[in-house]
């Protein structure tokens, strides 16, 4: 089923840049990509603890079919598919790193717990 295209009626651009970011695992999508390269459906399963199969494919096609993320088919046996941001991906990535700032100061300053995976980036922000 094809999604309606984004055009809204928007009333500011942090509602436009919302819409397009929405879900709890779109975020999450962008900074595992924007610190290797490019992913595996498998390696960003795995590196996204908790995000099901379903869940992860939904987003995943949102975000390509909104520019953000670069799906690579590769014509192999098994079928090899590769992600990797766009340029809209990575210019919205680092838009949200002043964001991902905000949140690693709210983690210290109550001293919340933060899930560690085993090949996550070394990062301060995002």
């Amino acid at each position: 089923m094809a999604k309606a295209p984004r055009n809204g009626p928007y009333i500011c651009g942090i509602d436009a840049a919302l819409d397009v970011v929405s879900g709890k695992w779109k975020g999450l999508v962008l900074w595992e990509l924007h610190a290797h390269g490019v992913r595996r459906f498998s390696e960003l399963r795995r590196a996204l603890h908790g995000v099901s199969e379903k869940m992860l494919t939904q987003h995943l096609r949102q975000m390509e079919e909104d520019g953000l993320v670069r799906r690579t088919v590769y014509a192999e046996v098994p079928p090899k598919v590769e992600y990797s941001l766009t340029e809209s991906g990575a210019a919205l990535n680092e838009a949200l790193r002043p964001l991902g700032e905000w949140g690693l100061g709210r983690i210290r300053e109550d001293h919340l717990d933060v899930v560690v995976a085993p090949d996550a980036p070394v990062s301060t922000a995002s």
